[in-house]
């Protein structure tokens, strides 16, 4: 039986696309690699990780949902609901259901990583659901991207704390994968009433303070851990300069698509340095 409000013979492929898979699938990624490092069983590290992935799908489901109307007036040809292949209120259904799924999973780990997790899923879809029009609308990205190491470091038995660096950092990393994503749309935004902090810098203002910020974040995850950066580090931080100078030349139609796989990029190639340095995350 076919769900309603789907072209026959595309579901799979239009669903998976509209919950936005490249960043589910780095940020589900990221806390599966910062749940290793901090040490969480192995039972508990994948709960973790799927937790995660059902709060990103149903970001991603609940931006497709709630633009549907402003996606089709510019004409988004890469979103499914714009090419018709999957109905609104399906992504809605899909959306809730999923968000319920992450709120279940998510607390099953405990009241404080539950919630941290969920402040990550909260600040999604009220990012979606508004304060991406406002000036504070890098606000979601900040707290979300913040919460998301805590919550997974709270989820490893008996563990202090996550340490104030890869907390700020986690926070920087958001807010410059909130310049850098949100550059390729600039226009498309504008057209439909979008005002957001970007959208208020302009392009190359976005573009400057992305790539400072994302350098910032680079320079804390190699500096801030306790004793001399290791070798590790000192790589990350060589990875961290093309990122930074795509991010920077975000501001030309050039490179803007470029900008945020860069970030998404950097942000799992930095954890997985971590990892291999052994830096103490708990």
């Amino acid at each position: 039986m076919r769900a309603r409000g789907v072209r026959p013979g595309v579901p799979p492929r239009a669903l998976a696309l509209a919950t936005h898979p490249g960043p589910a699938a780095a940020v589900t990624v990221v806390a599966g690699l910062l749940a290793l490092a901090a040490g969480v069983p192995a039972g508990r590290a994948a709960l973790v990780t799927v937790a995660v992935l059902a709060g990103q799908a149903s970001i991603g489901w609940s931006n497709d949902w709630l633009d549907a109307d402003r996606d089709r007036a510019v004409a988004r040809a890469d979103k499914p609901v714009v090419q018709g292949a999957v109905a609104p209120t399906l992504l809605r259904t899909l959306a809730v259901g999923s968000a319920a799924a992450a709120v279940v999973l998510s607390l099953l780990l405990g009241p404080a990583p539950g919630l941290l997790l969920l402040v990550l899923v909260a600040s999604g879809w009220a990012y979606n659901a508004g304060l991406k029009r406002t000036a504070v609308s890098v606000l979601p990205y900040v707290t979300g991207f913040g919460a998301l190491p805590a919550g997974v470091v709270a989820a490893a038995p008996g563990a202090p704390p996550a340490p104030w660096w890869l907390v700020t950092a986690g926070a920087a990393l958001g807010a410059a994968a909130h310049l850098a994503n949100v550059a390729p749309d600039l226009e498309d935004d504008l057209a439909t009433g979008v005002r957001g902090l970007p959208h208020r810098l302009g392009a190359r203002g976005s573009a400057v303070t992305g790539a400072v910020v994302l350098g910032a974040a680079s320079l804390v995850l190699v500096l801030g851990p306790a004793g001399p950066p290791t070798a590790a580090g000192w790589a990350g931080l060589a990875l961290a300069v093309p990122a930074v100078v795509v991010a920077a030349l975000a501001g030309t139609r050039r490179f803007r698509r470029l900008a945020f796989p860069a970030v998404m990029l950097l942000t799992v190639l930095d954890v997985v340095l971590l990892l291999a340095g052994g830096a103490a995350v708990t």
